[in-house]
């Protein structure tokens, strides 16, 4: 096995079931989970304690809706840092400490820091990378997004014999 691989999940099928049924898709109505466990069979009680679980478990780390923010006048800006081994630790705690960031990977490069920063404009976006740059004391390299592309790439939780995916 892979030594980057800590654990892989292994999904009840019902988990499976619902994060297919729910991926790309998601009924905007007055009582979504309801319209949700109405094509499933199950309750909506039953629909959102499964998300809560799958959560809560870390198999789903996010479950909530994509906004193209440039439409309502905000930016999305994809930023990279060179961060000393040494120092990798209490930098990504200060960049992480800022609520313009929204996610924080780290990489084997040189740049080895990459995380995304969102905010309601783009001099907002340029104002948070600035101050990230003065708190950390490392030179922030700001990737705004030129174009958007669409891809859509779906991964089934289950394969159509009715077994998690992997397992058949």
């Amino acid at each position: 096995m892979p030594e980057n691989i800590q654990s892989i999940a292994v999904l009840a099928a019902e988990d499976a079931l619902l994060i297919n049924h729910l991926h790309g898709g998601f009924p905007l109505d007055e009582r979504p989970f309801a319209t949700v466990g109405a094509q499933l069979g199950w309750s909506e009680e039953r629909v959102i304690e499964r998300l809560h679980q799958l959560l809560a478990r870390g198999v789903l780390t996010r479950f909530g809706p994509l906004f193209q923010i440039e439409r309502a006048g905000g930016q999305f800006v994809l930023a990279a840092i060179a961060v000393p081994e040494e120092r990798f630790d209490v930098v990504n705690t200060v960049v992480n400490s800022f609520p313009e960031v929204a996610h924080n990977y780290r990489r084997t490069h040189r740049l080895n820091m990459w995380f995304v920063v969102a905010a309601e404009t783009p001099a907002l976006a340029q104002t948070a990378i600035a101050r990230i740059e003065e708190a950390v004391g490392l030179p922030v390299y700001a990737f705004p997004k030129e174009e958007e592309y669409f891809v859509e790439l779906r991964l089934p939780a289950q394969a159509s014999q009715g077994a998690p995916h992997g397992l058949d």
